[in-house]
């Protein structure tokens, strides 16, 4: 069990201590639930009123948020609490799954493929023909990479994943387990004779940049021609679609079970809700943001925020709502 003192407590988040405990820190907690020997974190007004019942022994507070001293318990000021949350996951963590052989023997690994100094593969893994794998990649029990795929430096695979041919990932990346990357996108036309579906091939690849992380379950499709791309820093959440030739700019967000269609274009630092769709050949232009469950059918300009389906700006979206809502009276 990791156990900290107070002193270091205060010193990893850089924070300013008030009171004093003598027992260690062991682990980390909700308000509701922390017991002694615990820290917990507030962050937000609403639960500052909780602290008295709290039975943490440390609470990790935002600046500005009011807190009374009391018997065997402290609290630590910072900046912005759920920053320092982050930091003290980290330190917290457990270790990783561990490896007995840095090449399981039952891993499949193609004779041309090239693997960077200290890559790790897990049991029932497939590298394919001419394959690049940087320094430090990690690939989990029963993840796929096909032929001519290239992972930057550092970059984990969780188990199930899929990365087909001709893929490119970036350096410190994650995907969480049966991510798809790089499978066909979705492309049809009614036939000659009107009888049936003509498939439309999707010939070119995905290309992904450095510090991205995709969560479980999420699809990001191949393009036609040319590439689908997502920029450095890109965030995707669980259950989330990317179809083919999309593009995301640098530390876009995407919620869960939020969807791309075809061609969407998002600039930098786009936060699309969970649930939200949005239509195909669209662009949402840099620092906009898209409500959850909206759906989008047009072009949204820079740094605005959009509401509802379809969507439009949102607080005239929210006052559509409140009208509705009088007339229902």
């Amino acid at each position: 069990m990791k156990s900290f003192t107070i002193q270091e407590i205060t010193s990893t988040v850089n924070g300013e201590l008030f009171g004093n405990i003598s027992e260690a820190i062991t682990g980390l907690e909700t308000i509701d639930t922390a017991v002694k020997g615990q820290a917990t974190f507030i962050g937000n007004r609403k639960y500052a009123r909780k602290w008295d019942a709290s039975n943490a022994s440390v609470a990790i507070v935002t600046k500005g948020i009011a807190l009374e001293p009391k018997d065997n318990a402290a609290f630590i000021e910072v900046a912005n609490a759920d920053l320092a949350m982050a930091k003290l996951l980290e330190v917290f963590s457990p270790e990783m799954p561990h490896f007995e052989t840095a090449v399981d023997p039952t891993a499949v690994v193609h004779e041309t493929a090239v693997l960077g100094e200290g890559c790790k593969i897990g049991a029932g893994c497939y590298v394919g023909r001419d394959v690049i794998l940087g320094k430090n990649v990690t690939l989990y029990p029963n993840v796929s990479v096909f032929d001519d795929s290239e992972i930057g430096d550092h970059t984990t695979i969780w188990s199930g994943t899929v990365i087909r041919e001709r893929s490119k990932i970036g350096s410190h990346c994650i995907f969480h387990t049966n991510v798809s990357i790089g499978a066909d996108g979705f492309g049809y036309r009614p036939s000659d004779d009107g009888r049936g579906l003509v498939k439309i091939p999707h010939i070119a690849n995905v290309v992904i940049g450095n510090h991205v992380e995709i969560g479980a379950n999420s699809c990001v499709d191949r393009a036609k021609f040319s590439s689908t791309i997502l920029g450095d820093g890109c965030k995707i959440d669980n259950l989330v679609q990317i179809a083919h030739n999309c593009v995301l700019g640098r530390s876009c967000i995407m919620a869960g079970s939020s969807g791309l269609a075809g061609s969407v274009t998002l600039g930098d630092g786009v936060v699309i809700g969970g649930s939200a769709s949005i239509k195909d050949h669209t662009t949402i232009h840099s620092g906009a943001t898209v409500g959850a469950g909206s759906g989008v059918m047009g072009d949204v300009e820079a740094g605005k925020t959009v509401l509802g389906y379809p969507a439009c700006d949102s607080r005239e979206m929210l006052k559509q709502w409140v009208a509705l809502r009088r007339l229902a009276k």
